[in-house]
């Protein structure tokens, strides 16, 4: 009984490893988009990246089937909606490197746009997975899209003594 207990133990963490070296890179760079934190310095996308990783293990045995990077993903992003929430009404923090190109974005907005652009998750799971429409999810992508395609100018200084001469 102990020695199948063993090997069972032993299958579901080489089955978890194998698991983590493949999905693991992909994962760490849907955080740091969430997070919108710079690449090299990611605290909260590392956190964010690691208790997926530890709940989709715990629920290893139970995944029955189930595509455990979909498992791991979902959890990624409502455990990040969950945490923007917290920090920014409870905290008073979160505020995204200014250099990233999603940081013009809420949370929301980037949570929306990782999972459609990047993840490719269907409308419709988004908003299951939100609780939200279907069209508010397709607005809220859209919106965040022409943020991100077109930024907003910022006017640059003029400097006094450049004006050409007319000819």
């Amino acid at each position: 009984m102990r020695d199948r207990q063993a090997s069972r133990d032993a299958r579901r963490a080489r089955e978890f490893e194998a698991f983590v070296a493949g999905a693991a890179g992909r994962l760490q760079h849907t955080a740091t988009l969430l997070t919108a934190e710079a690449p090299d310095a990611n605290p909260r996308a590392r956190r964010l990246l690691t208790l997926a990783l530890a709940h989709t293990y715990a629920c290893w045995d139970r995944l029955r089937g189930d595509d455990p990077y979909d498992h791991a993903r979902q959890y990624l992003a409502t455990r990040f909606a969950r945490g923007t929430w917290h920090e920014h009404i409870v905290l008073g923090r979160t505020r995204p490197h200014p250099g990233t190109p999603l940081a013009a974005l809420t949370a929301r907005e980037r949570l929306i746009l990782v999972l459609r652009m990047y993840e490719g998750v269907a409308e419709e799971q988004t908003a299951a997975l939100l609780g939200l429409p279907v069209e508010r999810v397709h607005a809220i992508c859209d919106r965040a899209t022409a943020t991100v395609l077109h930024p907003a100018r910022t006017t640059a200084p003029r400097t006094v003594g450049t004006e050409v001469a007319p000819s």
